[in-house]
């Protein structure tokens, strides 16, 4: 490999780097840190399995499975499957509710803290003027996909690891106290609860659809040899994945040891600025304001990137000109209804497309064990998404604060009977079975 591309696969990893990192990336880790105390390290390890490992894994996944795009992937389960998958799939990580909430995450911890006590409508006017500027320079850095890489991996990325750097060594230099006693939540099984707060990041889901970003990059440098595009887009998820799984370390134990200093906050974004405010002051909170609008902004160009490019491919009958302007102004519109309605109803779309999206990884590596046999996929999909829907129902009559008897009925029995289930995992044994009965069937037929 020539030293033009080892810098151009470096550059590569660390922009997929800046697209996986938002600003929920940083608030996760932190009220994990702090809610974990001393069982921080065993927390930390099921939060880097569902954090880093499943992204890493879905990037390779796609290089590793020759797909076209998540549509060609999940269209091994069936063709109508693909299409409604990747839609649902573009739309929640796209203009539904991840591209609004990297505005609406950046004002809330970028901009608040500087305005004072300020009434509510003023505040909404506020958030209106800086979705506006947000979203016009996202538009401005994604109507041309291919200086991405230049953009965000040689320009933001190297900006926002140095802005971070910062703050988490010197928290890591200078701790706050000692580590304190765990929260109920984490005295029992820390390593379950941490994979389960891995999923707030979305990264797995996102990392389908990035990957196809990288794949896109690595070919633009004149790679074209199928096993040598894999490697390098293998090379670059390891890039990103050993800068994720750095940052998560350092924020974690930087929120483990803040509880002695500031006490117990209620999310991630509070104990972040507070943070940022013990070491640094002022300074601090115009240091924090600069990580999250670098986050929040190179992870909002690589999602309205990606949701362009394939609905673009999907109907070519509008440009991807015409596709970033109609995401960019939807992703606008939405912001405006604030942080926490946005989280409110993603929360649903995230139980249910989490489990179809590391069945159909776990599949894509599978693939050669089982001969690609589409009935493998049909029951291992069919039993994950019956689970997935139910998860996904639950989870939003209990926001909407509407739970029917069927449901708080179903709930119980799962919970007294399925394994897992009772700490969000309840989809792995039945996929299982519907892979096994799927495995069965295949060797039976033939």
């Amino acid at each position: 490999m020539s030293n033009t591309q080892k810098s151009a696969f470096v550059a590569t990893g660390l922009m997929l780097f800046a697209l996986f990192f938002g600003a929920g990336n940083l608030i996760f880790p932190a009220l994990m840190g702090q809610q974990s105390g001393s069982a921080v390290f065993p927390a930390l390890s099921g939060f880097l399995i569902t954090g880093v490992g499943l992204p890493l894994l879905g990037v390779i996944a796609i290089g590793y499975s020759g797909s076209r795009d998540v549509q060609d992937l999940a269209s091994r389960v069936a063709p109508w499957y693909g299409v409604a998958f990747s839609v649902l799939l573009y739309l929640s990580i796209g203009p539904l509710f991840a591209t609004p909430r990297t505005a609406t995450v950046s004002f809330e911890i970028g901009v608040v803290p500087f305005l004072g006590d300020v009434s509510e409508s003023a505040k909404q006017i506020s958030l209106a003027v800086f979705a506006a500027v947000f979203f016009g320079l996202s538009y401005w850095l994604s109507i041309s996909p291919g200086k991405l890489v230049d953009r965000i991996g040689k320009i933001l990325t190297p900006a926002l690891l140095l802005a971070i750097a910062v703050l988490v060594l010197t928290a890591a230099a200078k701790p706050m106290g000692a580590l304190q006693t765990p929260a109920e939540a984490y005295q029992a099984g820390a390593f379950t609860k941490g994979i389960i707060e891995g999923y707030g990041t979305m990264d797995a889901l996102a990392s389908l659809v990035f990957a196809i970003i990288v794949i896109d990059a690595i070919r633009s440098m004149g790679v074209t040899d199928t096993k040598h595009v894999l490697s390098l887009t293998t090379r670059a998820g390891l890039v990103a994945a050993g800068c994720l799984a750095l940052v998560y370390i350092f924020i974690a134990y930087m929120g483990a040891t803040s509880v002695a200093g500031l006490g117990m906050q209620e999310n991630g974004a509070s104990v972040l600025s507070k943070s940022a405010e013990f070491y640094f002051g002022l300074g601090g909170k115009v240091l924090l304001a600069v990580i999250v609008l670098l986050a929040c902004l190179s992870t909002s160009v690589g999602l309205i990137t990606a949701c362009g490019e394939y609905f673009n491919r999907l109907m070519p009958q509008l440009s991807y000109h015409k596709w970033v302007v109609i995401f960019t102004l939807v992703s606008f519109g939405f912001a405006n209804f604030g942080l926490k309605e946005i989280i409110k109803l993603s929360i649903p779309a995230l139980m249910l497309l989490y489990p179809l999206t590391m069945a159909i990884i776990i599949l894509a590596f599978l693939h050669p064990l089982f001969g690609g046999k589409r009935v493998v996929y049909i029951t291992t999909m069919l039993a994950t998404g019956v689970m997935a829907l139910f998860d996904g129902w639950k989870t939003f009559e209990s926001f909407m604060e509407m739970k029917s008897d069927f449901v708080s009925n179903l709930d119980a029995f799962f919970n007294a009977n399925l394994p897992l289930y009772g700490s969000g995992l309840g989809w792995l044994l039945p996929a299982l079975v519907g892979f096994a009965v799927g495995f069965a069937i295949s060797k039976l037929a033939k």
